[in-house]
Formats: structure tokens, sequence, C-alpha cells
């Protein structure tokens, strides 16, 4: 197992080392498609950046060349404007990043849910990665018909009493409108003792979306950790994504030291690209 592990991690230093040299953003237009030749496109959880600004979160992301984001509302709140909106969808198409999705946003009340998904309409994009309270699923389900918009709820981890596992999500989802589905944390997932790959193929017509990390432990006390470094078998879990033909992102979303998470995210990112590149399709 550690030949194996440090065979792993001599691939993925190989990509780190390409993906942490300045990245040389296309002029055009963004879309908010996933590029279909793309093989588990790895994107960011704009979570990460919590402590910056638009600006270098985008040189950050280039720096590693990421170019997908679930952008959060720290960065573009619930209430923006029309041109608040066009400003910074117009500084990450700039940088040659799409916006695929918005979120992390939680939803308590009805209004809230009604403005998740107001928002996600004017931002235009397909996906809402949310925590609805679970009481308000039947009026969630409602607004996903309307608008015709996904909705990937997120598990939290033991300490959440809503939606611990990909399993508390999927149970409450499972008999309802296609277009609901997961966001798959693995890292609050394996703290929660669900194994990552094996919820993959579980729930698989279900996973809209993916926050990746690694954790020291599985067990509630685990901490976040640079992707490779931790417990989570990241092999299997490519060869979960696979064997369920995913079609969505892979965002990495890198808790550990987010007053200067360049360099763990760097390291992560090459590691998870190596692993994606080495593991066999």
């Amino acid at each position: 197992m550690s030949s194996r592990r440090d065979f792993l991690l001599h691939a993925a230093l190989g990509v780190a080392a390409t993906t942490v040299a300045p990245f040389v953003a296309s002029a055009g237009n963004a879309t908010r498609n996933i590029d279909k030749k793309d093989h588990l496109p790895v994107g960011m959880a704009g979570y990460t950046f919590a402590k910056f600004d638009v600006d270098k979160a985008i040189a950050m992301m280039n720096r590693v060349a990421i170019k997908y984001i679930s952008i959060k509302d720290i960065h573009l709140p619930l209430n923006s404007s029309e041109e608040k909106i066009k400003e910074v969808l117009g500084k990450f198409s700039a940088g040659g990043i799409n916006v695929y999705a918005v979120g992390v946003i939680y939803m308590k009340t009805k209004a809230a849910v009604d403005e998740a998904f107001a928002y996600a309409k004017k931002v235009g994009v397909p996906l809402i990665v949310g925590v609805p309270n679970p009481e308000l699923l039947d009026y969630t389900e409602e607004k996903v018909k309307e608008y015709n918009i996904k909705i990937a709820i997120h598990n939290h981890g033991p300490e959440d009493k809503l939606y611990p596992g990909p399993k508390n999500v999927y149970d409450l989802i499972r008999n309802r409108d296609a277009r609901m589905g997961i966001c798959l944390d693995i890292g609050h997932a394996m703290r929660a003792g669900e194994e990552p790959g094996k919820a993959i193929r579980e729930y698989k017509n279900r996973i809209f979306d993916l926050h990746i990390k690694d954790v020291t432990l599985a067990a509630k006390d685990g901490k976040a950790t640079e992707i490779g470094r931790g417990v989570i078998d990241f092999p299997g879990l490519i060869a979960a994504l696979d064997k369920v033909k995913y079609q969505g992102i892979c965002s990495i979303e890198f808790e550990k030291d987010m007053n200067d998470p360049l360099p763990g995210i760097a390291e992560s990112t090459g590691y998870f690209r190596g692993v994606i590149n080495t593991v066999e399709k």
C-alpha cells in the first residue's frame, strides 16, 4: 500500500510542478458548461477563498489552472444587483473561469428558498449547492420544477444535525424529482462514517457535485489536510467516479489554512490530478 501511495505521490508531484506555473487565460467569454473533453474536470468550491476578494481568488485559480468555480455569496451576495452580478461574472469570464454553480446556500425558510432560486436564475447557473431544512424539501421540490434548476444538497459531517452524511440526503430525496441530488463532501462523509467511493456507487444517479478534500481521521475528530496526506482512498474514489460515469465537476475545497491556501491548493490539485492520470479507466 505504501509503495502504491509513493508511486501516486511522485506522479502527482510531476503534475503539481506544472499546475503552479502561471496560467494564461483565454480572452474569450467563458461558458458555464462543462467541457466534455475533460476527464473528471477539477473545479474549486468558492468557500476556499472566504478570506480573499474575487481578484485574488481568480489569481490563485489561474496559478493552478483551475477553470470552474461554485461561487459563494461571500463573493457575490444573494441580494446583488444585476450590475454587480455582471461585474463579478465578467471578472471570472475574463480570467477564463466558468461559474458553474452557486453555493453553499443555507435555506431555513420558504423565503430563503425563493431567494436562492431567484438568485441562481439571475446568475445564470443550472445548479444550486444548498442546504434546505428537511421540512422545506416539498417546497424546494416545487421550486426545482418551477425554475428547472437542480439542487445538490451538501452533507456537513457528524456535527451537522440535518445532513451529516450523503445517506441522510439520499434517503430524503430518492423518490423526489430527479433534479434533486447531492453535493458529496467527501471529507465530511468520511468523518461521518461513509466511505466516499462506496457512496458514489450507491447514490450515483443523485451525485451532482463533489467537494474534494482530505481528512486526517475517519472520525469526528478528523481534521482537514492536503489531498493525499490523509485517510481517503483517492484511487478508489477515481475508480468509482469512472465506474458511474460521473458527469459533474470535482471541486476542491481547501480548509486547512484559509489565510494562506495557495500552497495547499497547489499540492492538493497536483496530487488529485496525478491520481486521475494514473488510475486506469
